[in-house]
C-alpha cells in the first residue's frame, strides 16, 4: 500500500493520460528514448563522477520509482497520448512535514512535442498534488537554454523564484537552472484552468 496520499492515480484530459509507470512500458520506453536520444541529451540528468550509478535497466528504474512512490517520495507517471506511451512526468523529492512541497520533471517524444501536451500534463499533475496529494508548493527547474520548457512554465503562469547555479548534473556537467514555483494559494482554480 502506498504511503503517498493520492497515489496511485490516473489523470486524463482528452487524448492525454497520466498513469503510473509500469514494467509493461519497457519496450515502448526503450523505443521512444532511443528515437529521441539526440533531442533529449542536452536536458537529461547524468551521473556525476563518484556518485551512485543510475539504474542499469528499465526494470530497475521502475522498481526504484515504485519504491519511492511506496515511501511517499514520488509519483512516477507514464505519459500516454492516444493510448501510446510518449514520455514521463515525475513528481519527485516530495517533502512532508512543515514544507509540503515537491518538484516536477518531465520529458516527451519529439513527435508529439509542440501540441500543448506537456503544459496540460504538468497542470494535471500539479492540480493533483494540490488536492489529493496534499502538497502546498510545487517547483519546476528549467535550464536557461531550454526554450521548450521555458514555454511550459510561461503558459502555466509559474513565477520564477531564482537561479540555482550548478543545480543538476546534466549532459556531463553541472548546469544552472531557473527555478519556477507555484503554491496552492496562487492557483485556487488549479493550473489546468489557466490553459485553453
Amino acid at each position: 500500500m502506498s504511503r503517498a496520499p493520492g497515489w496511485p492515480v490516473r489523470l486524463a484530459d482528452g487524448e492525454l493520460l497520466l498513469r503510473p509507470v509500469s514494467q509493461h512500458d519497457a519496450d515502448a520506453w526503450r523505443e521512444v528514448r532511443s528515437r529521441n536520444a539526440d533531442w533529449l541529451r542536452p536536458w537529461d540528468a547524468t551521473v556525476p563522477p563518484g556518485a551512485d550509478a543510475r539504474p542499469s535497466s528499465f526494470r530497475a528504474l521502475v522498481r526504484q520509482l515504485r519504491r519511492l512512490a511506496r515511501e511517499g517520495q514520488a509519483m512516477p507517471f507514464a505519459l500516454e497520448v492516444d493510448g501510446r506511451f510518449r514520455g514521463q512526468l515525475t513528481v519527485s523529492s516530495i517533502v512532508r512535514g512543515s514544507a509540503q512541497f515537491a518538484t516536477v520533471g518531465y520529458w516527451i517524444d519529439r513527435d508529439v512535442a509542440g501540441r500543448g501536451l506537456v503544459p496540460r500534463a504538468v497542470a494535471l499533475a500539479v492540480d493533483h498534488c494540490f488536492t489529493a496529494g496534499g502538497l502546498h508548493r510545487v517547483e519546476v527547474a528549467v535550464r536557461p537554454e531550454n526554450s521548450n520548457s521555458l514555454r511550459v512554465v510561461e503558459k502555466l503562469g509559474l513565477h520564477e523564484v531564482g537561479l540555482a547555479p550548478r543545480y543538476l548534473h546534466i549532459d556531463g556537467g553541472w548546469r544552472d537552472h531557473r527555478i519556477y514555483a507555484v503554491t496552492r494559494e496562487e492557483a485556487p482554480q488549479g493550473l489546468r484552468a489557466r490553459l485553453p
